[in-house]
C-alpha cells in the first residue's frame, strides 16, 4: 500500500507515523472517509489510538438515530488539521492513529450487543492501543468500562452529559442509555472516589436521583457552575477530582446546549457552549486518559453539521490530550 498521499513523520521513539492525508494535495472533501482522514487499521501496525465506530441506538428512550452517529462524525471531521494550536501539539505526528471502521452489533438484542462491544474493544486494546469510540447511544459505555476494568481496575469516569445516566431501569430494562453508570458502579468498574459528572442540568424525576447518584460514586458539576463559578474554577475542581489514576472520558453530545448541538436524542436547554466543552477537555493534559467515547449524535436532527462538527472537534481534542500526554509531536 502506497502512503504517498499521507503525511508521514518520525515519532520520538523512532517509529514512522502515518498521519492524515495531505490536504494540500488531496482535497478534504475527497476520500478517505475515516476520522480526520487518518489511515485505516489494516494499513498500519501497532496503533497507539484506534478509532472505533459503534452504530447502535437500541438503548435510546426518546428520539432515535444515534446509530448513524459514527458516519456523521467522520464526515464532519474532514476539516481537522494536523496542528492543535491550543495545546501546541500535533496529535497525528507522534502517535499512530488508525480508524477500525464500524463493528456489527445486534440491534434487536441489547445483551448480545453489549457482549459484542466488550469483545471487540478488548481485541483492539490487546496490543496496548487506546480506543476512542464513536457512538451510538450511551449504552455502549458499560461494555467499554468492563473491558478497561480488566486491565486497570476501578477507573475514574469523567462524564460530560446533560443527564446523570445513573437511573435504575426503563420499563424494567436494566441496560439502556440512561443506566450505564449505575450498572458500572454496581459492578465495581468505577473509582467511586474520583468519578465526576460535568454539565448536568434540566428536570429530574425527584431529588432522590441526585442522592442515589452520590451513593454510586459521582460528584456533580452542573452546567450553571460554568457561568456562576467560572471556567477556571470548574477546571480546578475537575482536575483535583480526577487526579491519581486512570481516567475514562465519556462525552454525551447533549452536554452542549441545543444551539450548539441540535442533533441529539434528548436535548436540554441551558447547556455548555462548544468552547466550554473543548476547553474542559484540554485541561486533561497530564492525567492518565485510558480511553474515551463520543455518543448520542443523531444526524437526523442536526442542522448545517453543527453537532457533527462539535463531536469531531471533541474527538480531536481527546486525541490531542493523548498525544500531549505521550510527549508533544
Amino acid at each position: 500500500m502506497s502512503f504517498d498521499r499521507y503525511i508521514t513523520t518520525t515519532a520520538p521513539d523512532g517509529r514512522e507515523i502515518i498521519g492524515q492525508v495531505d490536504a494540500s494535495r488531496f482535497p478534504r472533501y475527497a476520500e478517505p472517509a475515516t476520522f480526520a482522514r487518518v489511515p485505516r487499521l489494516d494499513q498500519v501496525s501497532a496503533p497507539d489510538v484506534t478509532i472505533l465506530g459503534v452504530p447502535f441506538d437500541t438503548g435510546v428512550s426518546y428520539r432515535p438515530g444515534a446509530r448513524f452517529g459514527p458516519g456523521h462524525i467522520r464526515a464532519a471531521s474532514k476539516l481537522l488539521r494536523p496542528y492543535n494550536q491550543a495545546l501546541d501539539v500535533s496529535p497525528f505526528a507522534n502517535q499512530q492513529v488508525a480508524d477500525a471502521g464500524d463493528i456489527g452489533v445486534n440491534p434487536f438484542n441489547i445483551n448480545e450487543a453489549i457482549e459484542t462491544i466488550d469483545t471487540e474493544v478488548t481485541a483492539l486494546r490487546k496490543d496496548g492501543s487506546a480506543v476512542l469510540t464513536l457512538g451510538g447511544d450511551h449504552t455502549i459505555a458499560l461494555p467499554i468500562l468492563r473491558s478497561l476494568h480488566r486491565d486497570h481496575g476501578p477507573i475514574a469516569v469523567l462524564h460530560f452529559d446533560a443527564h446523570l445516566d445513573t437511573w435504575d431501569t426503563y420499563f424494567g430494562a436494566a441496560y439502556t442509555h440512561g443506566t450505564p453508570f449505575r450498572r458500572a458502579s454496581e459492578e465495581g468498574l468505577i473509582d467511586m472516589e474520583r468519578s465526576l459528572h460535568m454539565g448536568i442540568r434540566g428536570p429530574l424525576y425527584s431529588k432522590k436521583d441526585l442522592e442515589d447518584d452520590a451513593i454510586l460514586g459521582f460528584q456533580v458539576i452542573r452546567s450553571d457552575d460554568y457561568q456562576v463559578d467560572g471556567l477556571a474554577s470548574v477546571r480546578e475542581r475537575m482536575v483535583k477530582r480526577l487526579a491519581g489514576g486512570p481516567v475514562y472520558v465519556s462525552v454525551d453530545i447533549d452536554v452542549l446546549d441545543p444551539a450548539h448541538a441540535p442533533g441529539t436524542g434528548t436535548p436540554e436547554a441551558g447547556g455548555l457552549t462548544s468552547r466550554e466543552l473543548l476547553h474542559s477537555l484540554r485541561s486533561l493534559t497530564g492525567l492518565n486518559v485510558v480511553g474515551a467515547d463520543i455518543v448520542e449524535v443523531s444526524p437526523a436532527y442536526d442542522h448545517a453539521e453543527l453537532t457533527g462538527i462539535a463531536a469531531a472537534h471533541v474527538g480531536y481534542e481527546l486525541l490531542s490530550v493523548m498525544s500531549a500526554n505521550r510527549g508533544k509531536g
